[in-house]
Order: C-alpha cells, then structure tokens, then sequence
C-alpha cells in the first residue's frame, strides 16, 4: 500500500532502524504423516489447558469491555473516576488538613509503537475544609461536592506536538543501540495539560491507562510543582531518545520528565529507559521507582500494585464493536 492510499494514523509511523527489523518465521511446515498429525493435535490440546489454566492478567482472557459510559467523552469519565475515588478516600467528615494525591497516566497503540505512546502525570492538592486557602501560584483550581482543588499535569511533548506530531524517535541504522547514530535532534517541548493530552489520545484511538489516585505526602507535591516549573521555564528541551542528553540536562522524553521526583535524571532499565519501555510499560517503571527507589523512600503513603490497580479506557468505533485493543484487565470504552 502507498502513503497516499493510507490513512493519516497508518502515515505517521516512526523512522524505523532497518538494522532492527523483525523477520518473519517462513513457511509452515506441512504435515504428512498421520503420526505427526496425531502428535499436533495432542500437544495442541494440552497447550490450550495451559494457556486456560494460567491467572488472567493484562493482555490475557481480558473481561469484556465495560460499554456503560461510551457515550460519555474520555476526559470526562476520566476526571470523573478521579474525582470520585478522591471524594471516596476523604469520606464525609470533615478534611482538616491538605492531602495531595498523584494520578499517572499511559497511551499506547495496539503494536506499542514509540510514537504512538505516551506517559504522563496528574498531580492534585485537596485543600482542607473551612480554612482561608493558600493557593499555588501557576496552577489550576476545580471545586468539587463543596472542596476545592489545586491540580497539574506533567505530559512532556514537543511544543507543537498537537499540529505536527511526526515524532523522530529512532533514525539511522543501528540507532536502538547506538544513540550517536541518533538522527534525531532536542527540540523545543511544553507540558501538555491534562484535557490537551487525552485530546491527542482520542485523535489516534489509542488504549489509555491510569492508576490511582494514590495519596502522597506534601514534600512528593512540592517536589512535583518544582518539576513543572522548571519544565515551564524553558531550559530544557524534548527528545524522544535522551541517552545523550539527559545527564547534562539538555533535554529529556516523557518518561524521565516524570520519572525521578528529586533527580531529574534517573536512569532504570536497558538503555538508561528500559527495552519497549514506553506507553503502558513506561508508565508502569516510574511506580516501580516511585516504590522501591530508596530515594524515594516515604513519598507515596500507599501501597501500590502497577498491574492490579492499572485501569483502562479503549476506543471503540461503536457500541460492543468487535476487535478493540484492550491491554487492560478492567476497561472501559470511549468513541469521543
């Protein structure tokens, strides 16, 4: 198929390293023998108990997706299902003290390409009831059943990522492994908010993740508006692979803009970020740091479980339409 026969979603396919493609398997092998057909048939058999034997989690024996909300667009069922858990952990007495929770977030296409995925981070400040509230400079106030929020978003993009998202993420051979054969350059990058990105995530149908909320404590929160304000100021740039540039901090990718809450550039994983890790498995690593780094000893006052606790909204073109990608063990479905 030609680029002019495609759709805009199917043009816009990262710069693949052709070092790095996958190959095929090749033919099947016939089978002659009524021997061998036997010995096929049993062996399948016993890999389908198996496979129905094994505990459902993510991207296995999936429930059926939840159609309850679909007419409901994904920003609101998402900031509705935070809103209500919030309200649900602070009950109904009355909150005598700020209390601050963190909601991380992930998208991701059905093949998991790199540019087609994202992660990114709703930090929120519930003020305590009935006090003159001290409110943060720079960031946006809500009210909800009679409480009034502070919230903010750390979702690192390019700047125009919204008008031109052909994201660079690999370009040159060898370029997975190698990051000096890196064509691709830092540029320019801005937070996006919270209804700005869920708006590129509707744009390309993807499966979009979040945990949460969990509740930290108030240093965690000033650790994170003192992120945002230092993204906000400029002197750091976007790039999608940021081997050679996130130690002299000159630019970093989504996932180390929300990864480390006091080093600004933590690595983890293979390659400083992880193999495939991006979208839902980007996501997913920052808990684990959030959890077990010692740094970050005491942040979160929760116990986190990055697969139990990861709920999903997936795109379907119609009620109960058949095929949607659903990496989620529980999901709901959106259209708009």
């Amino acid at each position: 198929m030609n680029s002019a026969a495609r759709s805009p979603h199917e043009q816009r396919v990262y710069r693949q390293d052709p070092g790095m493609r996958s190959s095929g398997s090749g033919a099947g092998r016939t089978i002659n023998r009524p021997q061998e057909l036997i010995v096929s048939l049993v062996t399948t058999c016993v890999l389908l108990a198996l496979c129905w034997s094994v505990p459902v989690h993510a991207g296995l024996l999936k429930p059926d997706v939840s159609y309850s909300n679909y007419q409901t667009p994904l920003q609101v069922q998402m900031v509705n299902r935070i809103k209500g858990k919030i309200a649900a952990r602070l009950g109904q007495g009355e909150n005598r003290r700020d209390r601050y929770f963190i909601i991380p977030f992930a998208y991701q296409n059905k093949g998991n390409s790199p540019n087609f995925s994202h992660s990114f981070i709703s930090v929120v400040r519930v003020l305590a009831d009935q006090k003159q509230p001290k409110y943060t400079p720079g960031l946006r106030r809500v009210s909800y059943r009679n409480r009034n929020f502070e919230a903010f978003t750390i979702s690192w993009l390019p700047r125009d990522f919204d008008k031109n998202p052909d994201l660079c993420v690999f370009d040159g051979t060898g370029s997975r492994v190698n990051p000096n054969l890196n064509k691709c350059r830092p540029v320019v990058g801005r937070s996006f908010t919270l209804p700005e990105t869920l708006k590129l995530a509707v744009n390309e149908k993807v499966a979009v993740g979040m945990w949460g909320p969990y509740e930290i404590r108030k240093e965690a929160f000033d650790l994170g508006v003192k992120r945002k304000r230092l993204l906000d100021g400029g002197s750091i740039k976007y790039i999608a692979d940021d081997r050679l540039y996130r130690k002299d901090r000159v630019a970093i990718n989504c996932f180390h803009a929300m990864a480390g809450l006091e080093e600004l550039y933590p690595n983890g994983g293979f390659l400083g970020t992880g193999w495939r890790m991006w979208g839902i498995d980007g996501t997913a690593r920052v808990l684990i740091e959030y959890t077990k780094a010692e740094r970050n000893r005491g942040a979160l006052l929760e116990p986190v479980d990055y697969k139990k606790d990861l709920y999903g909204f997936v795109y379907a073109p119609e009620r109960n339409a058949p095929g949607v990608y659903n990496p989620f063990r529980n999901a709901s479905a959106y259209h708009d």
